[in-house]
């Protein structure tokens, strides 16, 4: 149970590790678990628009894809070109101390490959998950937002994905919540 708990707190880790891409957009902050969160929702929407594909693997892979950066940190594409990181080590030094380890370490191999369906999937999942908060940015006015949309789409495999990137963008971001600018938001009444 001692391993468990270690690894439950170290899951906690990825609330503090933030996302450090958003320092060069300029607006913005996320952490690492705020992004799997989302990943995870996009990946299972994916999943639903592809019935031959195994939902439970994708889920998996969407939730362990950025596991390691708990030990890694997060490195965005400026630190890539400079730094160089084991996230397989920190995969298995984190995957040996679990009794599932195995199977973490199974997902983020696949993930990694982009062989499968679902990695595939998942992918598109983890890139849609920053053109949506690219998208809401640009929406606020971030002008450097279309740029680095541009990157994410074209990092795009399945036809599903393409089309929810170019769905995403053409949707206000407070469409959801907004879309219905009545009576009520002069009154609020229900």
């Amino acid at each position: 149970m001692k391993n468990l708990a270690n690894f439950l707190f170290e899951v906690g880790m990825l609330k503090k590790t933030p996302r450090t891409g958003f320092q060069f957009l300029g607006s913005g902050c996320e952490s690492v678990a705020e992004h799997i969160l989302r990943t995870i929702f996009i990946g299972y929407t994916l999943a639903k628009l592809d019935p031959d594909a195994d939902e439970l693997k994708i889920l998996r892979l969407c939730l362990v894809h950025d596991l390691p950066e708990a030990r890694t940190g997060d490195m965005n594409y400026v630190n890539k070109k400079y730094v160089s990181v084991n996230e397989e080590k920190a995969a298995r030094d984190l995957a040996e101390t679990l009794f599932f380890g195995n199977e973490i370490t199974e997902a983020l191999t696949e993930y990694n490959e982009k062989k499968t369906r679902e990695s595939l999937i998942a992918h598109d999942a983890d890139q849609l998950a920053l053109i949506l908060q690219l998208k809401e940015y640009g929406d606020l006015g971030n002008k450097y937002t279309e740029d680095w949309i541009g990157f994410a789409v074209k990092r795009l495999h399945t036809e599903s994905g393409k089309k929810m990137a170019e769905t995403i963008l053409e949707t206000d971001s407070s469409e959801w919540w907004f879309k219905d600018k009545d009576d009520w938001w002069v009154n609020a009444e229900r």
